[in-house]
Order: C-alpha cells, then sequence, then structure tokens
C-alpha cells in the first residue's frame, strides 16, 4: 500500500497524466472547430447548390430505419460521451457520413456513438496503462512512462477507425464478389421486357440469400427511384455508398444509356462481359504474384527447417566422429 502511494505521488506520473490532459483537451479544441468550420463550409454549399444530394444517402427502408434506432444502455452511453465532444447534426462533412455508409453503416447517430467509442477506449487504455505502471511496472523510467502515456490512449482512441476501415474493405469484397452475378440477373430481366427499375428492385430480391450487403443496396436504389429521385442522382448515390470502381463504371454506362437512349440490355450485357474478363485477369494477375510473394516465406521459415533436417544429422555425425574423438 506505502508502494501504491509512494508511485502515485510520483512526479513522473503526475506530469505524464497532466500532459496527456493537455493534449488531449488541445486535441478536442481543434477537432471541434473543424467541426464548426466544416459544417459553416457544408451549409453554405447547400445553400448554393439548392439541394442536399448527400442526405439521401441516409434513406433507408422501415426495416433499416428501425434497426438504426439505438436501444441498448451501451449505445446509449457512448451517444451521450460523443454528444459532450461534437453535435449529432455536424457530423463533420459530408464525407465523414458517406465513410458510414461505405461501411454498412446507416445509423444517423453513428457519428456520436463513434466520438464516444473513441473517448471512451481513450480513457480505459490510459487508466489501465496507469494501474499497471503502479502496480506492476514500478521500475519503469519517465522517459518511457511519458511516451507510453501519450501513444496508448492514441492507440485506444483510433481503434475504431481501423475497424471502420477494415469493415469498409470486406464489405467491398463482399460487393464485389456479388456483382458478376446480380449483373447476369439484371440482364435476363432487361432482356425479359422489364424497366430497368423493375429489373433493380427483381435484382433486390434475389440477391439477398447471396448478398446481403448487395441486395440492401440495390433495394435502397429502387426506394429512391420510388421516391421520385432522378435515375442519375440515384445511381450516383450507389456509386458513392459502394466506392468501387466497378460500380462506377456501371453507373456511368446506365447514366449515358438513359440519356443518349441506348439498348440497355446491349449496355449490361457488354459489361458483364468485359466484368468477368477483367475478374478473370484480376485472378490470373494474382496467381503470378504468387510466387514472388512466396520467396520470403521460404527463406525465412522452410528453408531453414529443411537445412536443419537434411543437414543436420551429418552435422551431429561429423562432431562426434571428429571432434569428440580429438
Amino acid at each position: 500500500m506505502v508502494n501504491m502511494i509512494n508511485a502515485v505521488s510520483d512526479p513522473t506520473i503526475i506530469i505524464s497524466f497532466m500532459g496527456f490532459l493537455v493534449i488531449f483537451t488541445f486535441c478536442i479544441g481543434i477537432i471541434q472547430l473543424r467541426r464548426r468550420i466544416a459544417a459553416r463550409k457544408d451549409l453554405l454549399q447547400r445553400i448554393r447548390t439548392g439541394g442536399e444530394i448527400v442526405d439521401g444517402l441516409y434513406e433507408g427502408s422501415p426495416s433499416e430505419t428501425n434497426l438504426s434506432a439505438p436501444k441498448s444502455a451501451i449505445t446509449k452511453f457512448f451517444i451521450k460521451l460523443g454528444n459532450r465532444v461534437g453535435s449529432e447534426k455536424s457530423e463533420d462533412d459530408s464525407i465523414k457520413r458517406i465513410r458510414f455508409l461505405r461501411a454498412g453503416i446507416r445509423n444517423p447517430k453513428a457519428s456520436l456513438v463513434l466520438w464516444g467509442v473513441k473517448c471512451f477506449l481513450a480513457i480505459i487504455f490510459l487508466t489501465i496503462f496507469i494501474v499497471l505502471r503502479i502496480s506492476v511496472f514500478t521500475v519503469m523510467n519517465g522517459q518511457l512512462t511519458i511516451v507510453l502515456v501519450v501513444f496508448i490512449p492514441l492507440l485506444g482512441f483510433y481503434l475504431p477507425d481501423l475497424w471502420i476501415r477494415q469493415k469498409t474493405e470486406k464489405r467491398q469484397e463482399k460487393l464485389l464478389k456479388a456483382l458478376p452475378d446480380a449483373l447476369d440477373l439484371m440482364v435476363v430481366c432487361v432482356e425479359a421486357g422489364m424497366g430497368l427499375d423493375e429489373s433493380i428492385n427483381r435484382v433486390a430480391k434475389e440477391s439477398k440469400l447471396q448478398s446481403k450487403d448487395l441486395s440492401d443496396e440495390f433495394d435502397l436504389l429502387g426506394l429512391e427511384l420510388r421516391a421520385g429521385k432522378q435515375r442519375q442522382d440515384a445511381l450516383r448515390n450507389l456509386a458513392e455508398r459502394t466506392n468501387l470502381e466497378e460500380v462506377r463504371n456501371l453507373v456511368t454506362l446506365l447514366i449515358q444509356a438513359d440519356k443518349f437512349g441506348t439498348n440497355i440490355a446491349d449496355t449490361l450485357r457488354v459489361y458483364s462481359d468485359s466484368f468477368r474478363t477483367e475478374r478473370f485477369q484480376r485472378a490470373e494477375e494474382m496467381a503470378a504474384k504468387m510466387p514472388v510473394k512466396l520467396i520470403l516465406p521460404l527463406v525465412l521459415f522452410i528453408f531453414p527447417a529443411l537445412f536443419i533436417v537434411i543437414i543436420g544429422p551429418a552435422i551431429i555425425s561429423i562432431y562426434r566422429n571428429f571432434i569428440l574423438r580429438f
């Protein structure tokens, strides 16, 4: 107990904790300033353009709206904590909102939850480190303590960003994997006499078992079209939500076909064939890169084990027969 009291009264820990508070408060102030500037720019841009296309990205089905409502006490706690750092209406800018949508998160309060989790993890990581420093790592020098007091809370602060990035990448892989079959189904629907809007709704229903993410995207696209949004804007929103080059190319082709009166069935068939060819070429490229990527594991792990198994008994025999005798 006396050792813990002495450790708490250590000036190194006190200076480190005060330094963390100063840096954390300064960062929060900078973030608040950026949020207000971004909110003002967003408001001016909306006034100039007279519309808010990006806000339409949040539109979803009634089921999605119910699912996005915060129900658990933990979510409410993070919302309250994040509300003290930022506001619900000034979510940095439209780019941040698109970032959540690309990860498959359509909760309007996602920004508040994210800020709450960031602050909570930073405080928890700092608290755990201080407790371990006082009780376990009592011989740690002052310079290392100061560095860790600054680095560990930053690690907890940026972990949610890494999680969102990883979630976005996994979702894009799922969308890219399910897109060829969806294109083939859309071609069949259009050739059967359906319009583009009906084909989109049909693809959304049929692809729900194969890919829930792609089905949600097409379902949201169909909802925007039925709500009266222009087809070009709805397709551009689809490209922004997925952030895939293949979807952007598809959207560009559909917009051009709709603008110039080209046959949509022929456009979709040509793009589907080119997309499958590109996918096959990408697989060949990955297969060609595989031997180069295997060189490092072979040299570091496999070859030493083979040398030990093959040459090891001979070295032991030479050591016993020649070196030990002399």
